[in-house]
């Protein structure tokens, strides 16, 4: 009794209806209640499937972690978005306005998912890029793909959550694609040639390669309209998808990465060829086996070819890893077999032109 005389004093006081007050409080606290419970589940569900994650990854060996580091944010943002929504359906709210809030924070939730979805997939693409490459090779046009069509679904399922007929969109999307296709011509004949370049394996992320037109290095992506290429000077070289699709190319890593190294070589004509080849292929042996790139258990020979103005040239035939270590084997070869020839007496000569004065000093009958 006492307290409701303070009460009602203190409502002609300051014209405020105190009870009313009280009974809003009172209408809020199950509504904030369930609100706040329903985080502080969220919060011990999240931690207890992330600690099971980090737990399961200790003996899969999976990425785990980028899995944890992507769902650890939206995990609790998902929990919020469910307590309002159980918030409203406990307060005096109307219906509608519940429904209304309620489809929202479905199509935010769906869409929400769909790019941790988008995420995880990239990360497994990532993660397990060697085993996917046998099957489809990956590029930034084949995960720009995926991506688009993950949140082409996500879409899909948040208009039909919203009560939105998704035919008519499809139909217009249709006709329109077609006036697209027009307009983008150029641009879509790069893409389907990126597509053709990525699925037919001719030409791979990581190859090197040399164009008739001269450009050459290691493909480093084939993006919707150009496929990079990293030249040894550490430049980058676009090439329009349409233009590499008809250039004529050489890979250099197809069928394997091991390519001969040839390196020709001219001795004197008084030189005994039998020691020449003897020696050569001594020098070459020693280089495939010492010098970095050098294929150790490839066995080196030469190949006479030429009766020269000066010499007798011949080829020598080594074998490398792969493109660039040619440079090095080349480099060292050279070095080691012009000290050897030194010390064995070979002779590697000078061009030479003979002139017969006798003969200019002839006068024609």
């Amino acid at each position: 009794m006492y307290f409701s005389k303070i009460l009602a004093q203190t409502n002609n006081i300051f014209n405020i209806d105190f009870n009313a007050v009280i009974a809003n409080i009172q209408a809020a606290i199950i509504p904030i209640s369930v609100l706040l419970g329903t985080v502080l589940v969220g919060y011990i569900v999240r931690t207890i499937v992330l600690a099971r994650i980090a737990k399961w990854s200790e003996t899969k060996h999976l990425f785990s972690k980028k899995i944890i580091f992507i769902i650890k944010s939206p995990m609790v943002i998902w929990f919020l978005m469910l307590g309002i929504y159980l918030g409203l359906q406990t307060s005096d709210v109307p219906q509608g306005v519940i429904n209304i809030v309620g489809k929202i924070l479905l199509a935010l939730g769906i869409f929400s998912i769909t790019l941790v979805i988008v995420n995880i997939s990239a990360a497994f693409i990532n993660g397990h890029s060697t085993a996917i490459d046998s099957v489809m090779p990956m590029t930034s046009l084949t995960q720009n793909v995926a991506r688009i069509i993950i949140f082409a679904i996500g879409l899909l399922v948040i208009l039909n959550t919203l009560g939105i007929s998704i035919g008519p969109i499809l139909a217009t999307l249709g006709v329109g694609g077609l006036a697209v296709a027009l307009a983008l011509q150029d641009t879509l004949s790069n893409v389907f040639a990126g597509f053709y370049i990525t699925i037919s394996r001719q030409l791979r992320i990581g190859d090197y390669v040399r164009l008739d037109s001269g450009e050459e290095g290691y493909i480093t992506d084939i993006t919707w309209r150009a496929t990079q290429i990293r030249a040894l000077p550490n430049n980058l070289i676009l090439i329009p998808n349409e233009k590499l699709t008809k250039a004529i190319a050489t890979n250099y890593y197809l069928p394997d990465k091991q390519m001969a190294v040839k390196v020709p070589v001219g001795v004197h004509y008084g030189s005994d060829l039998e020691k020449v080849e003897m020696v050569t292929c001594q020098v070459a042996r020693e280089v495939m086996q010492t010098v970095q790139g050098g294929v150790p258990e490839f066995e080196p020979f030469i190949r006479f070819n030429a009766f020269a103005d000066s010499s007798i040239n011949f080829n020598v035939i080594m074998r490398a890893c792969e493109f660039t270590d040619q440079y090095l084997i080349a480099h060292e070869f050279i070095k080691r077999l012009q000290k050897r020839y030194a010390a064995e007496g070979i002779t590697i000569p000078y061009p030479i032109r003979a002139i017969n004065y006798s003969q200019e000093k002839a006068k024609p009958e």
